[in-house]
C-alpha cells in the first residue's frame, strides 16, 4: 500500500472512530466538524510530518521519485514547509474556529502551488516520474479542495443550526 493510500485509509479510520466514540448529539454540524477535524489532523497534519521526514531524511530518494536532481539543498526547505503544514494540521485538534481556516488557507496555498509546479513539470519537461505526476499531484489538488468544501459546509451547518464557531463561543459569552 502506498503512502497516499495509507494516509487516506488512516483518515477514514479516524473519521469512523470519531463518529463511533462521539457522545455529542449527531447534528449535521457535528458530523461535518468531525470529518473536517480528521482531514485537518490526519490528511494534513500527519501527512505533513511524514512528508517532512521523507524530504529531510531520505532527500535523495524523494528527489529521484520526483524526477529532480539529488543532493539539492531545496529538499530541506521543502521538508520544513511540510513540517509547518503538518504542525498546523495537528494543532487543529486543540485549536478551533479561525485557526482551522488559517490552516486550510496555508495548506491550500502550499499544496495547490505544488500542484501548479507538478503540472508545469509535466508540460514543460515531460516529467512523468511517480512523485511528480502520480498520487502526489492528485493529493496536492484533492486535499485542499476537500478541506475547503468541508469547512464551507461546516460553517453553513453551524449558521443554519444557529451555533457559533467553537472559538467564537467564548467571545460571544464574554459580551
Amino acid at each position: 500500500m502506498g503512502l497516499y493510500a495509507f494516509i487516506g485509509l488512516l483518515t477514514v479510520v479516524g473519521i469512523a472512530v470519531s463518529l463511533w466514540r462521539d457522545k455529542q448529539p449527531r447534528t449535521r454540524a457535528r458530523v461535518l466538524e468531525l470529518l473536517l477535524l480528521n482531514v485537518l489532523a490526519i490528511a494534513i497534519g500527519v501527512f505533513g510530518v511524514v512528508a517532512f521526514s521523507g524530504h529531510a531524511f531520505k532527500a535523495d530518494e524523494i528527489a529521484r521519485q520526483i524526477g529532480f536532481p539529488t543532493g539539492n539543498p531545496f529538499q530541506f526547505e521543502v521538508a520544513i514547509a511540510d513540517l509547518t503544514i503538518g504542525v498546523l494540521g495537528i494543532c487543529c485538534i486543540w485549536l478551533r474556529g479561525s485557526f482551522w481556516l488559517a490552516t486550510i488557507i496555508a495548506t491550500s496555498v502550499w499544496l495547490l502551488g505544488d500542484a501548479v509546479g507538478h503540472i508545469r513539470e509535466l508540460i514543460v519537461n515531460h516529467n512523468h516520474h511517480p512523485g511528480n505526476s502520480g498520487p502526489a499531484l492528485w493529493a496536492d489538488i484533492a486535499i485542499p479542495l476537500v478541506a475547503i468544501a468541508l469547512y464551507a459546509l461546516y460553517r453553513h451547518a453551524l449558521a443554519s443550526e444557529d451555533e457559533p464557531v467553537p472559538n467564537e463561543r467564548m467571545a460571544v459569552a464574554a459580551r
